[in-house]
């Protein structure tokens, strides 16, 4: 359901323990990059860069989940990427408009040709299968139709399914709660750790829920799932706790 690139194989990883890594500023400053790199497994998303931040973030990846409308911003880093890539397996999610394997897909061609070839890196892409899945769980946690509720998931969505999947403790770190942004003294950061220049989180976060026009991710509804599944898996928050 998540096949590899290269051959027709499905991916294999389980973890005992797993460190997800937000790509918010949240995680700026808090000196947790030894902690991390501790952990057997380390999860991180998108084009989320590591080289100048690895006293917060930690040096290694295990896995990496890229969107398909990342692409563009992923490859302006891969040459950081393809240094590290040995040690890390990628997964790319879209839907099968841009991900289709039949030639008719320009982000299909962009990732076997510009990211896989020449490079021995373990690449794989999400199945139309397994992305129906995704979309299923998104209604049967929150009653609603993606598609019908003008949503999008966000990567932290196929990400947190992910790494419940594959670990049998994740400790999330840097990603804030579905109230964080109600409380009066929330800090006003920056939505990425590694643009200083992007939009304020909260503002972000608040934009995408309340909007009814055209696509947008429903991140605190996502959040408000995500607390609930830490009642039932072993999921730690920190930086903040939830």
């Amino acid at each position: 359901l998540i096949t590899s690139l290269r051959r027709l194989k499905t991916l294999k990883l389980h973890c005992s323990q797993c460190a997800l890594i937000s790509s918010s500023s949240q995680t700026l400053g808090t000196s947790l990059g030894s902690e991390i790199d501790q952990t057997e497994c380390i999860i991180r998303m998108n084009d989320a860069p590591i080289t100048g931040y690895e006293e917060d973030i930690g040096n290694r990846t295990t896995l990496r989940v890229v969107a398909h409308s990342s692409i563009s911003q992923f490859l302006k880093r891969r040459k950081e990427f393809l240094q590290r890539g040995q040690e890390t397996i990628f997964i790319f999610w879209g839907p099968y408009s841009r991900m289709r394997r039949d030639g008719k897909s320009n982000v299909f061609r962009i990732i076997k040709q510009e990211i896989a070839i020449g490079a021995n890196m373990s690449v794989f892409t999400v199945s139309p299968k397994r992305m129906k899945q995704f979309d299923d769980l998104f209604q049967m946690e929150t009653g609603q139709d993606r598609k019908q509720s003008h949503s999008w998931l966000s990567t932290g969505w196929f990400t947190m399914v992910i790494a419940v999947g594959i670990c049998d403790s994740l400790h999330v770190y840097g990603m804030i709660p579905y109230n964080h942004c109600r409380k009066p003294h929330h800090k006003n950061l920056p939505y990425h750790y590694y643009n200083t220049k992007s939009n304020d989180e909260c503002a972000t976060y608040l934009t995408h829920e309340h909007a009814r026009m055209g696509n947008h991710h429903r991140f605190i509804t996502e959040k408000h799932v995500f607390a609930r599944w830490a009642e039932h898996y072993n999921i730690t928050f920190s930086h903040p706790s939830w």
